[in-house]
């Protein structure tokens, strides 16, 4: 029976899911709300209904049952929950692929998603598997007074250590994405803050459970891109750099490969240390029989030590950065369309032998907000939307470039992700600024006022990549 794909998310990644089913022969179905009917991930298919309907409303993406109604409805054999929403949440992914109907989960199986989604049960797996990670718990804290003995003890090992203004964080252990964290410098500001977190966690993810790690400062951000089949095979598509990062840690520009030491003199052998972090991340992605794509994150200290941060089970925003510098017989791959069909049983057909790395690629995430202001968003009407066309450069969005195009409140004012490669980092420097030159982005507000947009912030960090 041909497949059929429920594309269970919105924006730019569910039009870059169509796109990757339709490569692949395979029907597809969106689904989108109220507040997106103008999206272009929708708006193109509600215009035009054929007999077979593309487009079905729901109240919210977050609505397990609305989506498995629709994808029972449209006869769909998978869903593909894109990033965010569903995409890390194992008990969806249980439910989709053990009831009386399976649907196949576009990801991981869910019993890595949900081993590899706990940040305490990944850093205890590392731990025994010597890969190193972060000071800090390795098991679950629901106690308050072991939390503050651990908090207490973590500022005073940093003291000895003669370190300038140590801190902790309070992390949600199921939390992901920057999302469920705090700063506590004081011990006498511990408490407020345990509690603060761990209600957050229990609320957001239905998990109480908290992390508490010694804050490190002068890092670098750096993540592994892993493709694994259910048939053992293991590639990576080299790394990236995150560093750069709104207040509320959202990753703004990323660049690939992670460093590059024509941007900075580094205190290590910037090769050896991206040779290890993919090392450690295959290692621990054999352990636990991992069998879709998936991204290790890493922090990288200014002395090159490494420490694994998290594993994101999922397809991540910035999986086309990776691609640009990767080539399977001289050609880009398309690691969506990787994902897909390996959820689907394929087998990977290529080793590690076969991909090539070559050049640098950068990734501007553009956002109506005012980073002059925290990052606050801007929400208004964009009246006009202008890339300028390259064959260095890839853009993926969901605003519509015909039409104007009212902003949702609803969710991130997320606008476009635009990527440009180069044979150096220098070249891609250079063409990022000039494409971001050439972009033009025009609305208002409901007062009347100008749109405001992170494309100056973008340009001005520029030389900040791959930096300490």
């Amino acid at each position: 029976m041909k497949e059929k794909v429920l594309i269970a998310n919105r924006g730019e990644i569910a039009i870059r899911i169509a796109r990757a089913c339709e490569d692949l022969g395979l029907d597809f179905v969106m689904i989108y709300t109220e507040a997106d009917k103008d999206s272009e991930h929708v708006y193109p298919f509600l215009q035009n209904q054929g007999a077979e309907k593309r487009a079905w409303k729901v109240a919210s993406y977050t609505d397990p049952n609305d989506i498995i109604s629709v994808a029972d409805h449209t006869h769909c054999t998978a869903i593909h929950p894109g990033y965010g929403f569903f995409s890390e949440d194992f008990r969806f992914a249980r439910r989709v692929t053990i009831r009386e109907r399976p649907i196949a989960f576009i990801g991981p199986k869910w019993e890595v998603i949900r081993d590899l989604g706990d940040k305490i049960n990944t850093k205890r797996v590392a731990n025994k598997l010597g890969i190193p990670t972060i000071p800090g718990t390795d098991g679950p804290i629901y106690n308050e007074m072991e939390a503050e003995d651990i908090a207490e003890q973590l500022l005073e090992e940093q003291r000895a250590q003669k370190i300038k203004d140590p801190s902790i964080l309070v992390k949600a252990a199921a939390g992901g994405g920057g999302m469920g964290i705090e700063e506590v410098k004081r011990l006498d500001e511990f408490r407020r803050t345990y509690r603060q977190v761990q209600n957050y966690a229990k609320r957001q993810f239905g998990d109480a459970g908290v992390l508490i790690e010694q804050c490190l400062r002068d890092y670098n951000h750096l993540e592994v891109q892993l493709l694994c089949s259910r048939h053992g095979e293991r590639v990576h598509f080299s790394t990236r750099n995150c560093t750069i990062q709104s207040t509320g840690r959202q990753k703004r520009l990323e660049a690939a490969p992670g460093f590059d030491e024509t941007c900075f003199s580094y205190e290590f052998n910037a090769k050896d240390v991206l040779d290890k972090i993919v090392q450690y991340s295959l290692k621990l992605a054999a352990h636990v029989r991992y069998d879709n794509i998936g991204t290790w994150e890493w922090i990288v200290s200014r002395s090159g030590k490494p420490y694994l941060l998290e594993v994101n089970t999922r397809i991540q925003v910035e999986n086309d950065v990776s691609a640009r510098i990767s080539f399977i017989k001289n050609k880009q791959p398309n690691l969506i369309r990787e994902q897909i069909r390996l959820a689907l049983g394929d087998r990977i057909g290529y080793s590690q032998k076969k991909i090539n790395f070559t050049g640098a690629s950068i990734e501007f995430r553009i956002v109506a907000e005012d980073p002059r202001r925290g990052f606050a968003p801007w929400i208004g009407t964009i009246s006009r939307f202008d890339f300028p066309k390259c064959e260095w450069a890839a853009v993926y969005t969901h605003v519509p470039f015909d039409r104007s195009y009212v902003i949702p409140s609803d969710y991130d004012p997320n606008l476009a992700l635009a990527i440009v490669w180069g044979n150096s980092i220098s070249e891609a420097k250079e063409r990022g600024r000039q494409f971001l030159n050439e972009v033009i982005i025009e609305g208002t507000n409901g007062a009347g006022d100008p749109i405001m947009t992170n494309i100056a912030y973008l340009k001005d960090n520029i030389d900040n990549l791959l930096t300490f």
